[in-house]
């Protein structure tokens, strides 16, 4: 039995290092980043994050202040188990990013979703990537990339779900466990987020089902890796409505690097010409 255990250690061990080595390989951690960079230097897609920004900040405040009222004491006497001294610091800020995701949530289900879809498809303009777009949406005339964005068609970002809410919740506890179940969390939510990203470049695709999810399963390590750091940047307090429309534009990018075949995965490329 104890050989058994120990194989299967191994097993996962390598399993665990051959994903990290594809993860780091692929580079796609570096567009979240990237996508911060692209955003504050191209001015004309500020215009739906400054469009939405009171009624964000307002439910930011709403959701930190009553988060902090009511799970505040409750997670501290927990805490006080796990990180001793330090359980007020390690409380505050589980407070804080769990605040954070609950307004991204919300967020991106009743308010900022079309301004994301926006945001994507006026990144994807800037790239010089108008005739993918022409397949979501209308294309007109304008001095900008988002004043090119006509009617919109389709809406492919799919709001936040009981299924989804429910594994979330599933997840949360790992916050308790000191360093290793918050970077659990990260890596779990990571997964989820990742594929999420590019929900509309796989409709401006056209790409079935199917397609989709064999693309992402093949290429599972670049999309957690993509899912990580944009998670980890939308944990930050008070920015994570920010980062929101930063990892969108991240996102965006890796997809028209990938229609170029740019990308620092080149494999990635060819997967998806394959899909189609």
């Amino acid at each position: 039995m104890s050989e058994k255990v120990k194989e299967t250690i191994v097993d996962e061990a390598y399993r665990v290092k051959a994903l990290s080595q594809d993860a780091v390989r692929s580079g796609a951690y570096l567009y979240p980043l990237r996508g911060i960079v692209y955003f504050v230097t191209h001015r004309d897609l500020w215009q739906p994050l400054w469009i939405k920004l009171t009624p964000t900040l307002t439910l930011g405040v709403g959701v930190t202040t009553a988060m902090f009222l009511f799970t505040y004491l409750p997670q501290l006497a927990v805490l006080a188990f796990t990180s001793g001294p330090l359980a007020v610091i390690s409380t505050t800020l589980l407070v804080l990013s769990e605040s954070s995701t609950i307004v991204t949530v919300l967020s991106k289900t009743f308010l900022i979703e079309d301004a994301l879809i926006d945001t994507f498809d006026g990144t994807l303009v800037s790239k010089n990537m108008t005739n993918m777009v022409s397949e979501g949406r209308q294309i007109k005339s304008g001095n900008n990339s988002m004043a090119k964005l006509g009617k919109l068609a389709k809406k492919p970002f799919a709001k936040f779900t009981p299924k989804a809410l429910i594994r979330y919740l599933m997840y949360l506890p790992l916050n308790f466990i000191p360093v290793v179940g918050s970077v659990l969390f990260v890596i779990l939510q990571g997964k989820r987020v990742g594929p999420n990203a590019h929900s509309r470049y796989f409709q401006l695709k056209q790409w079935s089902e199917t397609r989709k999810e064999e693309f992402v399963h093949q290429h599972q390590a670049a999309y957690t890796s993509f899912g990580v750091a944009s998670v980890l940047l939308e944990l930050v307090p008070v920015a994570s409505i920010f980062f929101a429309f930063t990892n969108t534009v991240g996102a965006a990018l890796w997809a028209a690097d990938l229609e170029r075949g740019e990308t620092t995965a080149p494999n990635l490329k060819e997967q998806a010409r394959k899909a189609e």
